[in-house]
């Protein structure tokens, strides 16, 4: 499992070359059975203008993880998948250090799917609670 892991998240990364995952720091850091973990620096770059982590960096951080997931979980092989409704609750401010999104697969459709990403710092602590819903296209 872990070489496979590995290989997961190496092609997760490999992607994101020349985005927005890179322009904002997103790093693809763990998978399981039914989830993804990735994180990205809280620094100026991503703060709103009183200097705390700007929600919208919070809401791409979440569309890209749990996009990430479905790809992987779901044959991406096979599948588009696009994002088509995002919904976030902020409830606590950061200023500084990581912020990491788990996406956990809540409901897994032939067509479409909805994941719980939960986006905490580093002492576990919920910043946003957010919910994606993905569409899976046949690529034929």
């Amino acid at each position: 499992m872990n070489e496979h892991k590995e290989k997961i998240l190496s092609v997760c990364n490999e992607i994101c070359k020349d985005t927005l995952m890179e322009t904002l720091d997103i790093t693809y850091i763990d998978v399981g059975e039914n989830f993804l973990l990735a994180k990205m620096p809280v620094t100026p770059k991503v703060h709103q203008p009183d200097g705390v982590l700007h929600g919208g960096a919070s809401v791409a951080l979440a569309e890209s993880v749990g996009s990430a997931a479905s790809y992987i979980f779901l044959d991406g092989q096979k599948f588009f998948v696009r994002g088509i409704e995002i919904a976030a609750n902020h409830v606590r401010s950061i200023k500084e250090g990581f912020v990491y999104a788990k996406a956990s697969i809540l409901h897994k459709g032939r067509t479409t799917q909805l994941w719980e990403i939960k986006i905490t710092d580093e002492e576990d602590r919920l910043i946003s609670n957010c919910k994606l819903t993905t569409i899976a296209l046949p690529k034929n």
